[in-house]
């Protein structure tokens, strides 16, 4: 196994540094403009890279469970929806609709699908006929949750580490502790090109990161879910800071009349840079937010049980809006 990790930890960087060599050559390259805090054309193949990363990591590693093999065969198609519009600029009609066909197989074709949301004691949330128009909407919602957090150098890699952290403890078998490796790996060296540290090419995700990462989390967690690995609530909790940032977004953005799937610079990463005047530390702070979400989370369901969570699930969104509202957006 060790020898294992040692491969794919090679193979990793090597894929790495060889697409951003090859990008800058092929003019693959994110030009700076006014939305954007880049200052140089900077590679938007690291999502790219990565998806091969995970193909590579199928023929190195033995996952024995079928529907996690799955997850990381047919992200590599989400990863060329967001290359492509990457490259050419998709509408949003056009990339909602390319991102349902890999959605859609795994859902319907690989039943891989929420069937329920949680027995709270009082009552269960079992979904039934909504089985797949519920799971669809969940995995758009999540996806384009992740996108929204790709406007700084490593902000979307950090909040991932975060969720996949949380996966990790709560995985209660070896060999999905070992595919939460094989996803968290390529993230962790990613950051090495993202910053160019050691003056290795500087790669950004890019759409096909944002699409690939949010794809494959959000298939973990339905994973998590119908294995009843954990329970659900929890599950909400490990990615409380995408659905609470995604949701506030854009409720702000509809009360103020504003366009919901125009790119912006009003997202959460881009008022605490404003305060912080530091990338690290707005990654690190939003890193430590959903830890300490979860961490609350867990806790009242460990001390009280689920229907606690859920209610403090629900009053922390709240508490989160209120403050995002009443002092986040005053920063300039």
């Amino acid at each position: 196994m060790h020898n294992s990790i040692f491969v794919y930890f090679i193979l990793i960087f090597a894929l790495l540094l060889f697409f951003g060599k090859i990008s800058y050559k092929l003019n693959l390259l994110d030009i700076p403009n006014k939305r954007k805090t880049h200052s140089k054309p900077t590679a938007y193949t690291g999502g790219l890279a990565i998806s091969i990363c995970y193909i590579f990591a199928l023929q190195i590693f033995n996952i024995v469970e079928n529907n996690l093999n799955l997850i990381l065969s047919i992200s590599c198609l989400i990863t060329i929806v967001g290359f492509v519009d990457d490259k050419f600029n998709l509408n949003t009609g056009g990339k909602l609709s390319l991102q349902i066909i890999p959605i859609f197989y795994l859902i319907v074709l690989e039943n891989l699908r929420l069937t329920q949301i949680g027995d709270y004691y009082y009552f269960n949330l079992i979904l039934n006929s909504f089985e797949i128009p519920f799971t669809l909407l969940c995995v758009l919602f999540l996806i384009n949750a992740f996108n929204y957090f790709d406007g700084l150098d490593g902000t979307l890699s950090f909040t991932s580490i975060s969720v996949l952290l949380i996966l990790y403890f709560l995985a209660s078998e070896d060999n999905l502790k070992l595919f939460i490796i094989i996803v968290l790996l390529p993230i962790i060296i990613f950051l090495v090109f993202n910053f160019s540290i050691f003056n290795v090419p500087k790669l950004f995700l890019g759409d096909s990161g944002s699409l690939l990462l949010g794809f494959i989390i959000s298939f973990t967690l339905i994973y998590f879910a119908k294995e009843e690995i954990t329970h659900p609530i929890l599950l909400a909790w490990s990615i409380s800071i995408f659905v609470y940032e995604f949701i506030a977004i854009n409720i702000f953005r509809m009360f103020n009349k504003k366009n919901i799937f125009k790119p912006g610079l009003d997202h959460l990463h881009h008022f605490l840079f404003k305060y912080t005047k530091s990338i690290f530390f707005t990654n690190l702070i939003l890193f430590l937010i959903n830890i300490l979400f979860f961490s609350i989370g867990y806790i009242f369901f460990i001390q009280i049980g689920p229907i606690s969570s859920l209610i403090s699930f629900v009053l922390f969104f709240i508490v989160f809006i209120i403050i995002r509202n009443k002092y986040l957006v005053k920063i300039k």
